[in-house]
C-alpha cells in the first residue's frame, strides 16, 4: 500500500524587514521538496501581517507583483472578525505539519510557534520560548554567559535609561569601538558600528527605531566570521565550518551583502582552522542550542579574534535558505544535501510533537471552595 504523502503548510513572507529575503528561502524550500512526498500548500504573510491564502500565495511565488495581489486580496478579508490575520488556514484541510520560513518578527520571534500549538498540530523548529530567547540577543548573551559560552561583553540601552547611558559612559565600559544592535532584530537592519559621540547618537537614535531595547556591544578587532549549522533535537549534531570573508571596504558582514550584492563576499566552504579551534567552535555551538533549548535546526555565527579566541554571536533559529545562505550550503559540503535536509528537518519537528503529546496533564476538579479566616491590620 502506498505511503499517504504528508501536508506541509510552507509559511513565509511577514511584516519584518526580511520579508523579500522570506521569499527567496521560500522558494528554494519549496523547490527541494520531494514532492513524490509532500503535499504543499503556501501561505504568505502580508507586511502587514495578515496571511494569504494558498491560491494568491501561489500567484506571488510564480512571479506576479506581489502589491497588485494583496491589493485584490485585501477587500475579501474581513478585518472586523478577530481571526482575520490567519482565516486563510481555513482554504485547506488536513495540514500535516507547519513549516515556517519567516525570518525575523513573526516566525523567529516564538509568535507563530505560538499559533501552531493552538492549532494542535507539527511545526519544524524551536518552540515558542526557545525562539523567543534565541530572538532576544539580550536574553540569548544572558544565558549564554550562565552556560559559560564566551560571548561579548555589553550594555543594555532603552528610551528609559538612554539618558544616562552617553557614549563616554559606555566606552568606559565596553570600549570606544562597539556596535549598537536592536536587541529583536535580525538580518543587520538597525546595526552601526561606531567609533565616536556623533556617531555614537547617530546610530542610537536609528536603532531605537527597531525596537525599545538596543546593545552597545564590544567590537572584536579585525575579526573572522565563522558559521556552523546545527540539526537535531534532542542530540544535535553541527556540520562542518563555514567562513564569510567581506570586502576590506565593508566595515561588517552587512543587509547588503548579505542579500543584496554578495558578490564581494567570499564564502570559504569548508574553512580550514586549527584543530583545536575547529573543536572549540563546535563545542560552544552545541553547548548554546542545548542552553537555549533549540530545537530542530539553528545557524550560529562567531567571531574569532585576530588571537584566535572565539566569540559566539548569535543563533538563528529560521535560518536563510536563500541562493547565499550558509546554513545548507554547510550541510551540503558535510555530506547532506538538499532534499535530505529538508527531510531530516521535517522528520525532527514530526519527532518533537510526538515527544511533546507524550506529556502529561492532570486536570483536578474543584469542590466547594473553603476560604480561611482573613485578618486586616
Amino acid at each position: 500500500m502506498e505511503n499517504k504523502k504528508l501536508h506541509i503548510a510552507l509559511l513565509f513572507g511577514g511584516n519584518s524587514s526580511e520579508h523579500d529575503v522570506s521569499k527567496r528561502s521560500a522558494h528554494n524550500i519549496y523547490d527541494a521538496m520531494d514532492k513524490d512526498k509532500y503535499d504543499v500548500s503556501l501561505f504568505m504573510f502580508t507586511k502587514d501581517g495578515i496571511l494569504l491564502g494558498n491560491k494568491a500565495s501561489h500567484r506571488i511565488f510564480d512571479g506576479e507583483d506581489e502589491d497588485l495581489v494583496v491589493s485584490e486580496e485585501m477587500p475579501k478579508i474581513d478585518l472586523s472578525n478577530p481571526l482575520a490575520p490567519i482565516m486563510a488556514l481555513n482554504e485547506v484541510s488536513d495540514i500535516d505539519l507547519f513549516y515556517p520560513v519567516i525570518h525575523g518578527n513573526l516566525g523567529e520571534d516564538g509568535t507563530v510557534q505560538g499559533l501552531f500549538k493552538l492549532l494542535k498540530k507539527p511545526y519544524i523548529g524551536s518552540n515558542v520560548l526557545a525562539s523567543a530567547l534565541a530572538f532576544d540577543k539580550d536574553m540569548t548573551k544572558r544565558i549564554l554567559t550562565q552556560a559559560h559560552v564566551r560571548n561579548t561583553e555589553y550594555v543594555v540601552i532603552t528610551p528609559e535609561n538612554k539618558d544616562q547611558m552617553d557614549y563616554e559612559t559606555v566606552a568606559a565600559k565596553i570600549g570606544r569601538v562597539m556596535f549598537l544592535k536592536p536587541a529583536d532584530q535580525g538580518s543587520s537592519v538597525g546595526i552601526h558600528r561606531v567609533t565616536n559621540a556623533d556617531e555614537y547618537n547617530a546610530g542610537l537614535a536609528d536603532a531605537l527605531q527597531y525596537d525599545f531595547k538596543v546593545l552597545a556591544e564590544e567590537a572584536i578587532d579585525g575579526p573572522q566570521e565563522i558559521e556552523i549549522s546545527i540539526l537535531g533535537n534532542e542530540k544535535p549534531r553541527a556540520s562542518k565550518l563555514g567562513a564569510v570573508r567581506v570586502p576590506d571596504s565593508d566595515t561588517f558582514y552587512d543587509y547588503n551583502n548579505k542579500f543584496v550584492d554578495a558578490s564581494g563576499v567570499v564564502f570559504e566552504l569548508p574553512v580550514v582552522l586549527p584543530e583545536s579551534l575547529t573543536q572549540e567552535i563546535t563545542q560552544m555551538a552545541l553547548d548554546a542550542y542545548v542552553a537555549l533549548g533549540l530545537k530542530g535546526m539553528a545557524r550560529i555565527d562567531f567571531l574569532v579574534s585576530k588571537d584566535g579566541v572565539p566569540y559566539l554571536s548569535e543563533p538563528n533559529t529560521l535560518p536563510g535558505f536563500t541562493n547565499i545562505s550558509l546554513y545548507p550550503q554547510m550541510w551540503g559540503v558535510s555530506g547532506i544535501d538538499y532534499p535530505s535536509l529538508i527531510d531530516e528537518i521535517i522528520d525532527y519537528g514530526l519527532a518533537e510533537y510526538k515527544r511533546n503529546q507524550s506529556i502529561s496533564y492532570s486536570f483536578t476538579k474543584l469542590g466547594t471552595e473553603h476560604v480561611g479566616e482573613k485578618k486586616f491590620n
